[in-house]
């Protein structure tokens, strides 16, 4: 009925009631979820991710009230684990990237500005034939993204950043469709959103596990690079977060700050404080 990427609009519209929708793929309509991905090095726990976007979701005004400015209700977030990088080389400092042409799709690019890597564009679909003709030598990704697509058979060294798990979006229900629902109704789709989120976080830990173990049976090498060099990294960034807080104003601080004070609530201690920005 529609292309994956057209779910808000189809879900909007009312040709479906419910759907999966990437907000990554729709900035233009719903930027302020995009917060994690201006915002690398902050927690490589997707679970707590989900945790905090549920609540974040339904209780804080400026993220809730954008999902009903499309006519959706967020029931569930969607994330992915850990991005790291999957390359032909292994990396063992900054030094060693530089020149490098990797994989980076959308505003993961961002996280090798001033790195001396160089972005290319692509997909999950494109990563493999990119690095194997030698257009890249590697690729941003995630276990349970990367692993299906048997990218470690042309880059066998993943190297342990820590850019981060990162939402990427919702399970939404249309909201004139949920508004005229009697309050038991609304109370379970509610429920199954909760019940959705723990089964999300359960199935992404379970998979990117069995990928990391399939694909190093299958000769990927994994090495963490090391914490020096990963702050290193985060400190020679520039300042990723302002360009987002000035196109999206008072909204975007206020989501940004409750992401950051959630994070802190948790006892995670993000690498970089991005949301000095916004104090």
């Amino acid at each position: 009925m529609y292309g994956f990427a057209d779910t808000r609009k189809a879900v909007k519209d009312g040709i479906v009631d419910v759907g999966m929708i990437g907000t990554l793929w729709e900035e233009s309509d719903l930027p302020l979820q995009n917060v994690t991905y201006y915002t690398p090095f902050a927690t490589d726990d997707h679970r707590l991710i989900i945790k905090i976007f549920d609540d974040l979701n339904q209780n804080l005004p400026p993220l809730r009230d954008s999902w009903h400015r499309q006519n959706l209700v967020p029931l569930s977030t969607l994330v992915t684990d850990s991005y790291d990088i999957y390359a032909t080389r292994r990396i063992k400092s900054m030094d060693d990237i530089r020149n490098v042409r990797l994989n980076a799709p959308g505003t993961s690019a961002n996280w090798l500005k001033g790195i001396g890597a160089i972005p290319v564009d692509g997909g999950l679909t494109t990563y493999y034939t990119n690095i194997q003709t030698g257009v890249t030598q590697g690729a941003l990704s995630f276990a349970s993204g990367i692993g299906p697509a048997r990218v470690h058979e042309v880059a066998p060294q993943l190297t342990r950043i820590g850019f981060g798990a990162m939402a990427f979006g919702a399970v939404a229900v249309n909201k004139r469709f949920f508004d005229n629902l009697p309050a038991e109704v609304q109370a379970a789709f509610i429920e199954a959103g909760r019940l959705t989120s723990e089964r999300h976080g359960e199935h992404v830990a379970k998979t990117a596990e069995e990928w990391l173990d399939k694909m190093q049976a299958e000769g990927l090498q994994i090495h963490e690079l090391p914490d020096a060099e990963k702050k290193r990294w985060v400190d020679s960034l520039p300042n990723l977060v302002e360009p987002w807080l000035q196109a999206h104003g008072e909204d975007a601080k206020v989501v940004l700050r409750a992401y950051f004070d959630k994070l802190r609530e948790h006892g995670v201690e993000p690498l970089r404080a991005w949301d000095e920005a916004a104090r």
